[in-house]
């Protein structure tokens, strides 16, 4: 891991080092794969969250908690879609929008996840720069993965939300191939929001067709 952190290119006076520009690429597949709903979306987030675990270990504890938690909701994600795999027609999992009580329960947790990591994050500086918008990353991470673990539709807003902070954040905390990464990151939800969307509208055709008038 050591080879890793070291640096692979200067781009714009930003140093990349091997271990960003792996993960996130990785975390680019993983999101691609996803939209595409395939089963090997997770194993790659789990890659991408050890390598960036390695990347921000000792200097940014905070964010390689994060990775910790992802790699976490990576193999819930895992066992999620191998359950309900073969719902669809074309034999992955069938996308759908959640209840309003689902969307209650994400946006209250991330409502009070983001505070409680935060205040963690101000009362241990060490873990955190930037206490308040690296909560709202962590905390809008796992809702978002958690919602795509579940083949939410909302999974899409939830990584929108997460893109707009996150873009500044990593490029202020020297990350500039994360940063770089998020912009792309942005421009592959609003496909895969899309392609989620549609699909999720075919899936419910055949319960409202059996529906009486």
């Amino acid at each position: 891991m050591n080879s890793l952190n070291t640096e692979a290119f200067t781009l714009f006076g930003q140093h990349i080092l091997w271990s960003d520009m792996i993960g996130n690429i990785l975390g680019l597949i993983a999101l691609a794969l996803g939209w595409r709903r395939n089963l090997w979306s997770w194993p790659v987030q789990f890659a991408s969250g050890l390598i960036l675990f390695g990347a921000f270990f000792g200097h940014l504890t905070g964010s390689a908690g994060k990775q910790a938690v992802v790699m976490v909701v990576a193999l819930y994600g895992w066992w999620q879609w191998n359950r309900h795999r073969g719902r669809s027609a074309d034999g992955h999992i069938a996308p759908r929008f959640a209840t309003w009580t689902e969307r209650g329960a994400m946006i209250g947790a991330a409502a009070v996840g983001t505070v409680a990591v935060a205040l963690l994050f101000k009362a241990y500086p060490t873990l955190s720069w930037d206490p308040w918008p690296d909560a709202y990353i962590f905390v809008g991470t796992v809702v978002a993965m958690y919602a795509q673990a579940c083949g939410m539709v909302e999974f899409w807003f939830a990584w929108l939300l997460v893109d707009l902070v996150g873009v500044p954040l990593n490029f202020a905390n020297g990350y500039a191939f994360s940063g770089f990464v998020y912009v792309i990151y942005g421009a592959l939800v609003l496909w895969g929001m899309r392609d989620w969307w549609l699909r999720s509208r075919e899936s419910a055709k055949p319960a409202l067709e059996g529906a009486p008038a």
